[in-house]
Protein backbone atom coordinates (compact mmCIF):
# COMPACT_ATOMS: atom_id res chain seq x y z
CA UNK A 1 0.00 0.00 0.00
CA UNK A 2 1.45 3.54 -0.98
CA UNK A 3 0.45 5.75 1.82
CA UNK A 4 1.28 9.56 1.64
CA UNK A 5 2.08 10.96 5.70
CA UNK A 6 2.57 14.53 6.65
CA UNK A 7 2.47 16.50 9.55
CA UNK A 8 1.85 19.47 11.04
CA UNK A 9 4.65 20.06 13.15
CA UNK A 10 3.37 22.46 15.42
CA UNK A 11 -0.20 21.35 15.59
CA UNK A 12 -1.47 21.38 19.03
CA UNK A 13 0.82 23.81 20.61
CA UNK A 14 -1.60 26.42 21.88
CA UNK A 15 -3.78 24.35 23.50
CA UNK A 16 -1.96 23.98 26.90
CA UNK A 17 -1.18 27.48 27.26
CA UNK A 18 -4.58 28.24 26.72
CA UNK A 19 -4.79 29.82 23.21
CA UNK A 20 -7.33 26.79 21.77
CA UNK A 21 -5.27 26.64 18.79
CA UNK A 22 -2.16 27.61 17.20
CA UNK A 23 -3.28 29.47 13.91
CA UNK A 24 -1.16 33.05 13.63
CA UNK A 25 -0.21 32.01 17.57
CA UNK A 26 2.71 30.40 16.96
CA UNK A 27 4.82 33.10 18.83
CA UNK A 28 2.44 33.58 21.28
CA UNK A 29 2.77 30.13 22.35
CA UNK A 30 6.52 29.71 22.14
CA UNK A 31 6.35 32.99 24.27
CA UNK A 32 4.31 31.23 27.20
CA UNK A 33 6.28 27.92 26.95
CA UNK A 34 4.29 25.96 24.70
CA UNK A 35 6.40 23.20 23.06
CA UNK A 36 5.70 21.04 19.87
CA UNK A 37 3.76 18.13 20.61
CA UNK A 38 2.97 16.19 16.85
CA UNK A 39 5.94 14.42 16.44
CA UNK A 40 4.82 12.43 20.19
CA UNK A 41 1.36 11.75 18.64
CA UNK A 42 3.16 10.71 15.21
CA UNK A 43 5.37 8.02 16.87
CA UNK A 44 2.31 6.89 18.86
CA UNK A 45 0.42 5.71 15.96
CA UNK A 46 3.73 4.90 13.59
CA UNK A 47 4.90 1.92 16.40
CA UNK A 48 1.79 0.18 15.88
CA UNK A 49 2.28 -0.36 12.42
CA UNK A 50 5.99 -1.11 12.69
CA UNK A 51 5.37 -4.72 12.03
CA UNK A 52 3.62 -3.63 8.23
CA UNK A 53 6.79 -2.40 7.10
CA UNK A 54 7.12 -4.63 3.99
CA UNK A 55 3.80 -3.90 3.39
CA UNK A 56 3.28 -0.40 3.34
CA UNK A 57 5.41 2.15 1.43
CA UNK A 58 5.23 5.70 2.58
CA UNK A 59 5.93 8.91 0.85
CA UNK A 60 6.43 11.76 2.54
CA UNK A 61 7.88 15.59 2.82
CA UNK A 62 10.87 16.45 4.03
CA UNK A 63 11.60 17.25 7.95
CA UNK A 64 9.94 18.35 10.45
CA UNK A 65 6.75 17.51 7.90
CA UNK A 66 7.50 13.70 8.21
CA UNK A 67 10.71 12.11 6.98
CA UNK A 68 12.47 12.19 10.39
CA UNK A 69 9.72 10.68 11.97
CA UNK A 70 9.25 8.34 9.76
CA UNK A 71 12.76 7.42 9.90
CA UNK A 72 12.69 6.86 13.67
CA UNK A 73 9.80 4.76 13.71
CA UNK A 74 11.74 2.28 11.18
CA UNK A 75 10.18 2.80 7.96
CA UNK A 76 12.13 4.25 4.68
CA UNK A 77 9.58 6.89 3.08
CA UNK A 78 10.57 8.43 -0.51
CA UNK A 79 10.98 11.87 0.18
CA UNK A 80 8.53 13.56 -2.47
CA UNK A 81 9.33 17.47 -1.57
CA UNK A 82 10.10 20.25 1.15
CA UNK A 83 8.74 23.17 2.84
CA UNK A 84 8.84 25.74 0.41
CA UNK A 85 10.93 28.31 3.02
CA UNK A 86 14.23 27.12 4.43
CA UNK A 87 13.53 25.24 7.46
CA UNK A 88 15.55 26.05 10.76
CA UNK A 89 12.79 24.81 13.17
CA UNK A 90 9.22 23.66 13.56
CA UNK A 91 7.81 26.78 13.18
CA UNK A 92 8.93 27.61 9.71
CA UNK A 93 6.17 25.43 7.86
CA UNK A 94 2.81 26.45 6.59
CA UNK A 95 -0.51 25.42 5.51
CA UNK A 96 1.20 26.30 2.15
CA UNK A 97 3.60 23.41 2.96
CA UNK A 98 0.61 20.81 3.72
CA UNK A 99 -1.45 21.65 0.66
CA UNK A 100 1.65 21.37 -1.75
CA UNK A 101 2.23 17.75 -0.26
CA UNK A 102 -0.97 16.91 -0.22
CA UNK A 103 -1.14 17.87 -4.21
CA UNK A 104 2.23 15.54 -5.04
CA UNK A 105 0.21 12.49 -3.01
CA UNK A 106 -2.07 12.84 -5.33
CA UNK A 107 -0.19 13.08 -8.40
CA UNK A 108 1.91 9.87 -7.11
CA UNK A 109 -1.39 8.40 -7.26
CA UNK A 110 -1.23 7.32 -2.95
CA UNK A 111 -3.87 4.81 -1.71
CA UNK A 112 -4.39 6.78 1.39
CA UNK A 113 -3.29 9.80 2.80
CA UNK A 114 -1.92 9.57 6.48
CA UNK A 115 -2.06 13.57 8.43
CA UNK A 116 -0.80 15.04 11.60
CA UNK A 117 -2.54 18.19 13.21
CA UNK A 118 -6.13 18.66 14.16
CA UNK A 119 -8.76 20.06 11.68
CA UNK A 120 -6.99 22.97 10.20
CA UNK A 121 -4.23 20.27 9.22
CA UNK A 122 -7.86 18.10 8.55
CA UNK A 123 -9.24 21.22 6.11
CA UNK A 124 -5.54 21.77 4.37
CA UNK A 125 -5.72 17.89 2.79
CA UNK A 126 -8.81 17.87 2.42
CA UNK A 127 -9.06 21.14 0.23
CA UNK A 128 -6.95 18.22 -2.14
CA UNK A 129 -7.95 15.37 -1.63
CA UNK A 130 -11.93 16.23 -1.44
CA UNK A 131 -12.23 15.46 -5.61
CA UNK A 132 -10.40 12.78 -5.34
CA UNK A 133 -11.41 9.13 -4.10
CA UNK A 134 -8.27 9.03 -2.04
CA UNK A 135 -9.18 8.70 1.39
CA UNK A 136 -7.60 10.53 4.72
CA UNK A 137 -7.35 9.50 8.10
CA UNK A 138 -5.49 11.86 10.85
CA UNK A 139 -3.45 11.32 13.81
CA UNK A 140 -5.12 13.51 16.17
CA UNK A 141 -2.24 15.99 17.90
CA UNK A 142 -4.34 19.53 17.16
CA UNK A 143 -6.12 21.84 19.83
CA UNK A 144 -9.24 21.30 17.71
CA UNK A 145 -9.77 17.68 16.63
CA UNK A 146 -13.62 17.78 16.22
CA UNK A 147 -13.99 16.54 12.45
CA UNK A 148 -14.72 12.86 12.11
CA UNK A 149 -11.56 12.57 10.08
CA UNK A 150 -9.58 11.26 12.96
CA UNK A 151 -8.70 8.36 14.88
CA UNK A 152 -9.76 7.70 18.12
CA UNK A 153 -6.13 7.68 19.62
CA UNK A 154 -2.86 7.59 17.97
CA UNK A 155 -2.66 4.00 18.66
CA UNK A 156 -6.34 3.21 16.50
CA UNK A 157 -4.24 4.02 13.17
CA UNK A 158 -2.66 0.86 13.37
CA UNK A 159 -6.22 -1.29 13.63
CA UNK A 160 -7.62 1.22 10.87
CA UNK A 161 -4.53 0.53 8.28
CA UNK A 162 -5.25 -3.21 8.94
CA UNK A 163 -8.69 -3.16 8.12
CA UNK A 164 -8.59 -1.23 5.57
CA UNK A 165 -10.87 -2.23 2.98
CA UNK A 166 -13.73 0.09 2.54
CA UNK A 167 -14.10 3.99 2.65
CA UNK A 168 -17.50 6.11 3.71
CA UNK A 169 -17.71 10.00 3.63
CA UNK A 170 -16.93 12.22 6.32
CA UNK A 171 -16.94 15.80 6.79
CA UNK A 172 -13.74 17.85 7.67
CA UNK A 173 -15.01 21.11 10.09
CA UNK A 174 -12.89 23.84 11.55
CA UNK A 175 -13.67 26.50 13.77
CA UNK A 176 -12.64 29.95 13.63
CA UNK A 177 -10.24 30.57 15.94
CA UNK A 178 -10.47 34.40 17.05
CA UNK A 179 -14.65 33.44 17.66
CA UNK A 180 -13.69 30.33 19.36
CA UNK A 181 -11.35 32.65 22.11
CA UNK A 182 -13.91 34.82 22.25
CA UNK A 183 -16.20 31.86 23.41
CA UNK A 184 -17.70 31.59 20.27
CA UNK A 185 -18.25 27.89 18.45
CA UNK A 186 -18.77 29.25 14.28
CA UNK A 187 -18.34 25.35 12.93
CA UNK A 188 -17.88 25.05 8.93
CA UNK A 189 -17.58 22.51 6.43
CA UNK A 190 -14.72 22.82 4.83
CA UNK A 191 -14.65 19.46 2.80
CA UNK A 192 -16.59 16.03 2.18
CA UNK A 193 -13.74 13.64 1.90
CA UNK A 194 -13.58 9.73 1.71
CA UNK A 195 -12.26 8.18 5.12
CA UNK A 196 -11.64 4.16 6.02
CA UNK A 197 -14.53 2.39 7.35
CA UNK A 198 -13.52 1.50 10.89
CA UNK A 199 -15.48 1.70 14.30
CA UNK A 200 -11.88 3.21 15.63
CA UNK A 201 -12.76 6.61 13.25
CA UNK A 202 -13.89 9.15 15.89
CA UNK A 203 -17.59 10.60 14.93
CA UNK A 204 -17.91 14.55 14.79
CA UNK A 205 -19.09 16.77 17.41
CA UNK A 206 -22.53 17.20 18.04
CA UNK A 207 -24.82 19.58 20.53
CA UNK A 208 -27.65 17.69 22.30
CA UNK A 209 -30.40 19.86 24.03
CA UNK A 210 -31.21 18.31 27.79
CA UNK A 211 -32.78 19.35 30.61
CA UNK A 212 -29.75 20.32 33.42
CA UNK A 213 -31.52 22.49 35.30
CA UNK A 214 -31.32 20.09 38.67
CA UNK A 215 -28.39 18.37 37.54
CA UNK A 216 -26.83 21.75 37.90
CA UNK A 217 -28.86 22.72 40.92
CA UNK A 218 -27.09 19.94 42.85
CA UNK A 219 -23.77 19.65 41.11
CA UNK A 220 -23.81 23.62 42.57
CA UNK A 221 -25.24 23.05 45.64
CA UNK A 222 -21.98 20.46 46.02
CA UNK A 223 -19.37 22.83 44.94
CA UNK A 224 -20.59 25.30 47.40
CA UNK A 225 -19.93 23.42 50.43
CA UNK A 226 -16.66 21.69 49.11
CA UNK A 227 -13.18 22.79 50.14
CA UNK A 228 -11.30 21.91 47.25
CA UNK A 229 -9.74 23.86 44.54
CA UNK A 230 -12.51 22.79 41.74
CA UNK A 231 -11.41 23.10 38.01
CA UNK A 232 -14.15 23.39 35.75
CA UNK A 233 -13.67 22.23 31.90
CA UNK A 234 -15.16 23.62 28.94
CA UNK A 235 -18.79 23.02 27.62
CA UNK A 236 -22.11 24.13 28.23
CA UNK A 237 -23.57 21.70 30.70
CA UNK A 238 -20.01 23.44 32.82
CA UNK A 239 -21.23 26.65 31.59
CA UNK A 240 -25.12 26.39 33.38
CA UNK A 241 -23.47 25.16 36.66
CA UNK A 242 -21.01 28.21 36.56
CA UNK A 243 -23.99 30.41 36.62
CA UNK A 244 -25.90 28.54 38.84
CA UNK A 245 -22.76 29.39 41.02
CA UNK A 246 -23.47 32.72 40.66
CA UNK A 247 -20.05 32.93 38.21
CA UNK A 248 -19.48 33.85 34.78
CA UNK A 249 -17.24 31.28 33.53
CA UNK A 250 -14.90 30.84 30.05
CA UNK A 251 -17.60 28.53 27.83
CA UNK A 252 -14.57 27.11 25.81
CA UNK A 253 -12.07 27.64 28.50
CA UNK A 254 -10.74 26.10 31.94
CA UNK A 255 -12.12 27.82 35.08
CA UNK A 256 -10.69 27.66 38.42
CA UNK A 257 -13.32 27.83 41.55
CA UNK A 258 -12.22 27.83 45.44
CA UNK A 259 -13.87 29.48 48.48
CA UNK A 260 -16.96 30.53 46.76
CA UNK A 261 -15.14 32.45 44.53
CA UNK A 262 -14.13 32.20 40.43
CA UNK A 263 -9.66 32.84 41.22
CA UNK A 264 -9.33 31.70 37.85
CA UNK A 265 -10.93 32.04 34.10
CA UNK A 266 -9.69 31.02 30.85
CA UNK A 267 -6.54 29.30 32.71
CA UNK A 268 -3.34 27.60 31.33
CA UNK A 269 -2.32 24.30 32.28
CA UNK A 270 0.80 26.09 34.63
CA UNK A 271 -1.78 28.20 36.34
CA UNK A 272 -3.80 25.05 37.38
CA UNK A 273 -0.87 23.49 38.10
CA UNK A 274 0.29 26.54 40.53
CA UNK A 275 -2.81 26.60 42.11
CA UNK A 276 -3.23 22.82 42.92
CA UNK A 277 0.25 23.46 44.44
CA UNK A 278 -0.97 26.92 46.35
CA UNK A 279 -4.58 24.69 47.47
CA UNK A 280 -3.64 21.18 48.07
CA UNK A 281 -6.55 18.73 47.37
CA UNK A 282 -8.77 19.99 43.38
CA UNK A 283 -11.03 18.31 41.64
CA UNK A 284 -11.78 18.62 38.09
CA UNK A 285 -15.21 18.52 36.71
CA UNK A 286 -15.59 17.82 33.43
CA UNK A 287 -18.97 17.07 30.76
CA UNK A 288 -17.98 14.74 27.69
CA UNK A 289 -18.40 16.02 23.58
CA UNK A 290 -21.04 15.27 22.66
CA UNK A 291 -21.45 12.50 19.62
CA UNK A 292 -17.46 11.69 21.09
CA UNK A 293 -17.75 10.92 24.32
CA UNK A 294 -14.54 12.36 24.96
CA UNK A 295 -13.68 13.81 28.40
CA UNK A 296 -10.09 14.34 28.24
CA UNK A 297 -7.85 14.50 25.07
CA UNK A 298 -10.79 16.98 22.92
CA UNK A 299 -10.98 20.47 23.75
CA UNK A 300 -9.13 20.63 27.10
CA UNK A 301 -5.44 20.01 26.40
CA UNK A 302 -4.75 22.30 29.70
CA UNK A 303 -6.05 19.46 31.89
CA UNK A 304 -3.09 17.43 30.93
CA UNK A 305 -1.62 14.46 32.39
CA UNK A 306 0.62 16.06 35.38
CA UNK A 307 -2.79 18.07 35.94
CA UNK A 308 -4.75 14.53 35.93
CA UNK A 309 -2.76 13.17 38.27
CA UNK A 310 -2.87 15.52 41.21
CA UNK A 311 -6.32 15.63 40.78
CA UNK A 312 -10.17 13.70 41.19
CA UNK A 313 -12.14 14.05 38.47
CA UNK A 314 -15.99 13.73 37.83
CA UNK A 315 -18.19 13.40 34.70
CA UNK A 316 -21.66 15.17 34.37
CA UNK A 317 -23.63 15.62 31.39
CA UNK A 318 -27.54 15.25 30.59
CA UNK A 319 -29.22 12.34 30.13
CA UNK A 320 -30.14 12.89 26.69
CA UNK A 321 -26.41 13.06 25.85
CA UNK A 322 -25.33 10.02 27.59
CA UNK A 323 -28.34 7.88 25.45
CA UNK A 324 -26.29 8.85 22.83
CA UNK A 325 -23.15 7.81 23.74
CA UNK A 326 -22.35 4.33 24.23
CA UNK A 327 -19.50 4.89 26.38
CA UNK A 328 -16.63 7.31 27.06
CA UNK A 329 -13.51 7.85 25.92
CA UNK A 330 -10.05 9.76 27.28
CA UNK A 331 -6.73 10.11 24.97
CA UNK A 332 -4.63 12.59 27.52
CA UNK A 333 -1.70 11.88 25.27
CA UNK A 334 -0.25 9.40 28.01
CA UNK A 335 -1.48 5.86 27.19
CA UNK A 336 -0.30 4.41 30.77
CA UNK A 337 -2.39 7.34 32.61
CA UNK A 338 -5.37 6.59 29.88
CA UNK A 339 -4.89 3.25 30.93
CA UNK A 340 -5.21 3.59 34.76
CA UNK A 341 -8.15 5.83 34.14
CA UNK A 342 -10.23 3.46 32.34
CA UNK A 343 -13.52 1.41 33.71
CA UNK A 344 -16.62 1.95 34.59
CA UNK A 345 -18.00 5.70 36.41
CA UNK A 346 -20.58 7.11 37.92
CA UNK A 347 -21.89 10.47 35.76
CA UNK A 348 -24.15 12.61 37.23
CA UNK A 349 -27.09 12.83 35.51
CA UNK A 350 -29.43 15.08 37.99
CA UNK A 351 -29.92 16.20 41.08
CA UNK A 352 -28.94 12.91 43.30
CA UNK A 353 -29.06 10.54 39.92
CA UNK A 354 -26.26 9.32 38.53
CA UNK A 355 -25.70 6.62 35.91
CA UNK A 356 -22.88 4.06 35.50
CA UNK A 357 -20.76 4.60 32.20
CA UNK A 358 -17.99 2.75 30.64
CA UNK A 359 -14.29 5.08 29.96
CA UNK A 360 -12.58 3.25 27.27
Amino acid sequence: MRVGFVMNPIAGMGGRVGLKGTDNKVAEARARGATPQAREQALRALTTIADLNSEVSFLTWESPMGSEVLSDAGFDPMICGAPLQAVSTPFDTSAEDTIAAATKFVEKAVELVVFVGGDGTASDVGSVLEDTQIPMIGIPAGVKVYSSVFAVTPEDVGSILRGFDETESREVMDINEESYRSGTVQPEVNAVVKVPLSPQVQSAKASYAGDIDRLATGVAEDITADERLIILGPGGTIERIESELGVEGSPLGVDLYHDQTMIGRDVSETTILEAIHDHGGSHILVTPIGGQGFVFGRGNPQLSPSVLRQSEFSVVASKQKLDRLGQLRIDSGDPSLDESLRGWTRVRVGRYERRLMEIT
